[in-house]
């Protein structure tokens, strides 16, 4: 289990988030939480080989395509999936691998921590985020969007 003070740490610090896996449509989990992150600050670097652009950023094909540094690499991947891209987290010089809430990869982790990276495994950033800087309001969501109107998917 990694602790609350280490996930703070690499909130904090971490600034450059590669998103592996990033989706343009707007419903999908990778993207709201990758808006979420960019609205709070911190610059978003999409990976995904099926867009030029998402979220305003270029979108890159791999890890070792993009042209700068990487603080942390967040995956939105199947957990079989996450050992390739550990390696090239590795390869690119990022400090932190961030498998989303359901991707755990144990192999991966070990790799990664092997050679000096944060890691975290089946966490959410947007919801540990809010969780520890203060984005969760009183309906556990915060949406920005004031309104008296019920919602039509409620009952």
């Amino acid at each position: 289990m990694i602790d609350i003070e280490t996930l703070r740490r690499i909130l904090a610090t971490h600034r450059v988030i590669a998103v592996v896996g990033l989706s343009a449509e707007w419903h999908r989990p990778s993207f709201f939480a990758a808006k979420y992150m960019q609205e709070h600050g911190y610059r978003i670097v999409p990976v995904n080989p099926k867009y030029e652009r998402i979220l305003g950023e270029r979108c890159y094909p791999s890890l070792a395509d993009i042209d700068h540094e990487v603080d942390m690499v967040d995956v939105f991947r199947r957990a079989e999936d996450v050992l390739p891209i550990a390696r090239q987290a590795i390869g690119i010089g990022a400090k932190a691998l961030w498998q989303q809430l359901g991707v755990a990869n144990l192999e991966a982790d070990r790799l990664a921590r092997g050679h000096g990276l944060d890691t975290v495994m089946d966490r959410c950033v947007k919801i540990e985020h809010a969780r520890l800087f203060g984005g969760l309001n009183w309906a556990g969501v915060d949406t920005q969007v004031i309104s008296a109107r019920r919602p039509r998917w409620l009952p």
